[in-house]
């Protein structure tokens, strides 16, 4: 655990709260991509599934069991409780487009060929595109609630700040792992053109609008 590791933690559940309480708090999951939400929840419970053999610390197992359940929660809101309010006409990216290519990739490039590092693997691949049904969606509909740009801001922050995770962790531990560095990088470099827009619009009271 270091600096960055624990300030990632806490970008990436202040997105989490950041996207229920908007749906809870509006009754409607408007400007959410539902296919965004699937891809985290298939991320999540394939890279947790150690939760039932291996213990690493309590802050651990907490943070693990919070996401899931916030990726479940999120889910039933989208696709159960305000269902009527979900915009399918225009969450329309292929996701196809995202699982094949993620699952060859992650039968040919893994630490180990074993069933739990490949879904692990798969996971760490997945999470770093699972992001673009949203921004997609962002694109074609052309703007973005300001409540949905804090959401997507911090859920970037959170892989940026695993980076710095990364590069602390080489340096002072002379750990690191490729996948997770390559998936990272990838996933942050998605969030680019969005940070600027984010940093000059938003963050100035401005209704945030991406090229279609």
């Amino acid at each position: 655990m270091n600096i960055f590791r624990l300030l990632g933690d806490v970008s990436h559940l202040l997105a989490i709260i950041i996207l229920l309480l908007k749906i809870w708090k509006t009754r409607s999951c408007a400007g959410i991509s539902g296919k965004s939400q699937l891809l985290f929840a298939l991320t999540y419970t394939t890279r947790y599934l150690d939760l039932v053999t291996n213990f690493v610390s309590v802050y651990n197992t907490f943070m693990k069991v919070v996401f899931l359940a916030a990726s479940y929660a999120t889910i039933w809101l989208i696709y159960m409780k305000f269902r009527a309010t979900y915009d399918q006409n225009h969450d329309t990216f292929r996701i196809e487009f995202l699982l094949l290519p993620v699952t060859i990739l992650s039968l040919v490039a893994n630490h180990e060929f074993t069933l739990i590092e490949i879904l692990w693997t798969w996971s760490i691949y997945l999470e770093a595109v699972a992001i673009l049904p949203q921004l997609f969606m962002v694109s074609k509909t052309g703007e973005a609630e300001s409540i949905t740009s804090h959401y997507l801001f911090a859920l970037g922050s959170y892989r940026g700040l695993y980076i710095l995770n990364w590069i602390y962790r080489y340096y002072m531990e002379s750990y690191y792992d490729l996948i997770a560095i390559f998936a990272g990088i990838l996933q942050t470099v998605l969030y680019c053109d969005f940070f600027y827009l984010y940093i000059t619009k938003v963050l100035r009271g401005q209704r945030l609008q991406l090229p279609a």
